[in-house]
């Protein structure tokens, strides 16, 4: 097993793929860093890459009318960012910037679109585990609103 294969074999987002769908995963991923205030990606840009983040911190942002820019959402370490690839128009929904210094494990999604498109059975197994990691984040965004928005006379 190759060394990117190890280590997407011990993420817990890859841990239903096969050794060899870990290992074409692995095929198309190399180590990245950024540096703190270092811009990901921009909101409306086309959508190109996936990161699974081993350090450091990333925010989500958008332009709010009025406001600028906003940070929606901060990921981590075990973190997946970036979905925009997998669906038309392929363009990013948030922008994404370093707010520490960050490394991560950035995936060639052009080469994952294509490996999934020469083998469905692999795209489908990819798709799984990625929409898996997706519903997490919904349900931690759930949870979190849920608590914004809880009465003061609730109960907890």
């Amino acid at each position: 097993m190759t060394e990117q294969g190890a280590e997407l074999a011990g993420s817990a987002v890859f841990a239903d793929l096969t050794a060899a769908e870990r290992e074409l995963v692995a095929a198309a991923a190399r180590p990245v860093r950024f540096g703190a205030g270092e811009r990901l990606f921009q909101e409306g840009t086309p959508a190109q890459g996936c990161w699974l983040l081993h350090d450091g911190c990333v925010a989500l942002d958008l332009v709010i009318p009025g406001r600028g820019q906003v940070v929606v959402q901060t990921l981590g370490r075990g973190d997946v960012l970036g979905w925009s690839w997998l669906l038309p128009p392929y363009q990013w929904h948030f922008g994404a910037v370093a707010v520490r210094p960050t490394a991560a494990t950035e995936l060639d999604t052009d080469v994952l679109r294509a490996l999934a498109e020469q083998d469905p059975r692999f795209g489908y197994a990819l798709t799984l585990c990625l929409f898996q990691a997706c519903v997490q984040r919904l349900q931690a965004t759930r949870a979190r609103l849920l608590d914004l928005y809880r009465g003061p006379h609730d109960q907890r």
